[in-house]
């Protein structure tokens, strides 16, 4: 995995790194998981409208990346603003725990093994924007996070039957991380912007208000807990029944049902176990299958992370958690 800091304006930030990648003779010119095609670059053209209006910044950062990489910004819109509404292979389980001496965030990532030297943990600290801490398996989207404001959130991937010009689920991760210090407040954002993919994100604040959001561009619904319960989870598919109709049974979503009962289980059955070492165990496969696959089919869990809210905390494994251990990572301050 590789770490990147970023600081100054959405631009500068662009510019340092598509240059950086320029000297060391890296292009973006081209796409590791989908083909660029006429219909994708079409696409990207009708987001453009949309970003212009909700999210200018992020166009100036990869105006930015464009021009210190020299490559056309065409290509990274094209590339950035399609992913997730075509196709694509990640998949992700996410959940979060909220009661009087536990706020805690936890999610894996599932990707493909080939390319797990290429994904990123970010530290960004954007003039005008609230500074975060997040991981990727791209670049400028962010899959999950953790602000300075102590508000996390992050996504998992669901295939789309519909799209329309708007946010991605990476750029919507993105958006929150700068924009909102609270649950409410993406919610609200949630409801504002336009929507361009299928996906579920989970939200957690410093104040323990915890839930899920399935959306996509037809339809949002928002999840909290269950009555008498204290937590929320979610995998690569729409479990709400207003929700339900647009999921996809011919997509491999590898074991996506399976993942979620085994977090939902293992949380509603140890409620009186809530901890770090309890999300720990939960991710590392320990309550049922969740990051025990068989790499030598191109899939794993690429890194598994844990934000502990009420003590401020971040922990991350940068690889399968089954097979590594959690560190602490202290180069951000949550206030």
């Amino acid at each position: 995995m590789y770490h990147g800091r970023f600081k100054g304006t959405h631009y500068e930030v662009g510019y340092k790194w598509g240059q950086l990648l320029s000297n060391h003779e890296k292009k973006l010119d081209f796409c590791h998981t989908f083909e660029l095609t006429e219909e994708k670059y079409e696409f990207a053209s009708q987001c453009l409208e949309e970003y212009e209006k909700y999210f200018p910044e992020i166009l100036d950062e990869i105006r930015g990346i464009a021009e210190g990489n020299k490559v056309p910004v065409e290509t990274l819109q094209a590339m950035l603003f399609s992913m997730y509404c075509f196709e694509f292979d990640n998949k992700c389980t996410c959940f979060a725990i909220s009661t009087k001496d536990e706020i805690i965030f936890g999610r894996n990532s599932d990707f493909l093994v080939s390319l797990e030297k290429l994904y990123m943990n970010c530290i960004y600290h954007l003039n005008g924007s609230y500074s975060f801490n997040a991981n990727t398996t791209a670049y400028v989207q962010m899959e999950d996070g953790v602000n300075e404001h102590g508000f996390s959130t992050g996504l998992t991937f669901i295939y789309p039957k519909l799209r329309k010009p708007g946010f991605n689920a990476g750029m919507l991760i993105r958006y929150l991380l700068e924009k909102c210090k609270t649950t409410e407040d993406a919610i609200k954002e949630l409801h504002r912007l336009p929507i361009a993919s299928a996906q579920t994100i989970t939200l957690t604040d410093l104040n323990g208000d915890i839930a899920v959001v399935e959306c996509n561009p037809e339809n949002i619904v928002v999840i909290r807990p269950e009555p008498k319960e204290h937590f929320v989870a979610t995998a690569n598919n729409f479990n709400s029944m207003d929700m339900k109709q647009y999921r996809n049974p011919d997509i491999d979503d590898w074991r996506s049902d399976e993942r979620y009962f085994t977090a939902y289980n293992a949380l509603k059955n140890n409620k009186n176990s809530y901890s770090v070492k309890l999300a720990d165990d939960i991710l590392s496969g320990k309550y049922g299958f969740m990051c025990q696959y068989n790499r030598k089919t191109n899939a794993d869990t690429v890194w598994s992370v844990i934000y502990d809210l009420k003590r401020k905390q971040i922990w991350r494994v940068e690889g399968n958690p089954s097979r590594k251990s959690f560190k602490e990572d202290l180069r951000m301050k949550i206030n």
